[in-house]
């Protein structure tokens, strides 16, 4: 007879769980002591006390672990983003509200290794679209169209829109968390003023 022991469904989910929370954690760390360039999956391994074989069961390669970080920090955020929908005010008090508390979320997120990166190292970017921050697109997306169904913001292509005020927050914030002392108030007038005068000057945009 099999000498095998199957542990219960429940007490190996807990454990996918555990494994993957600790690749993450051991990121974190490795990144932000080494650099994301230079840091290796082996790297990352050492830091979790895995087996390696344990380690590609979830990722494949730093990048994977890297968009799973991301994914994580989308999954995290979306409902503070959701919760700034609940004011009902002009479109442009909700970008302004919606980018500060993203910086803030970003500066408070990555202060334990984006910060000590090694200097002047670009802040890598996930290649392509996860679920989580699709649905972040998707909020921002819903948020506008609900402000122009409403009245209350400048009538064009939400999906373009949304796109812009994203891409625009994401790179006045990758910015932003290259520079010492971080000054989140400053980045997100910055980048809602851009946002915010570049909506109004809309081809065939009306308000």
């Amino acid at each position: 007879m099999s000498q095998v022991a199957y542990l219960p469904v429940g007490k190996r989910e807990q454990t996918k769980v555990q494994n993957r929370q600790a690749i993450l954690d051991a990121a974190r760390e490795v990144f932000g002591e080494l650099g994301y360039e230079a840091a290796t999956v082996r790297d990352i391994i050492r830091r979790t006390g895995l087996a390696a074989g344990t380690f590609y069961n979830y990722y494949r390669s730093k990048e994977e672990v890297f968009a799973a970080l991301a994914d994580d920090g989308a999954r995290r955020f979306a409902p503070i983003l959701k919760s700034l929908r609940g004011s009902g005010g002009p479109l442009d008090s909700f970008v302004r509200d919606a980018i500060r508390a993203y910086f803030e979320f970003m500066a408070d997120e990555h202060i334990s290794w984006a910060a000590r990166r090694p200097a002047g190292e670009m802040q890598p970017h996930v290649h392509g679209e996860t679920p989580e921050m699709a649905a972040v697109f998707a909020e921002v997306k819903d948020a506008i169209e609900s402000a122009i169904n409403e009245g209350r913001g400048p009538v064009s292509d939400t999906e373009y829109m949304a796109a812009a005020c994203i891409g625009i927050a994401r790179e006045v914030c990758d910015k932003m968390l290259m520079r010492r002392p971080i000054d989140t108030a400053k980045a997100a007038d910055f980048a809602s003023e851009m946002i915010l005068n570049g909506l109004k000057g809309l081809p065939g945009a009306t308000c």
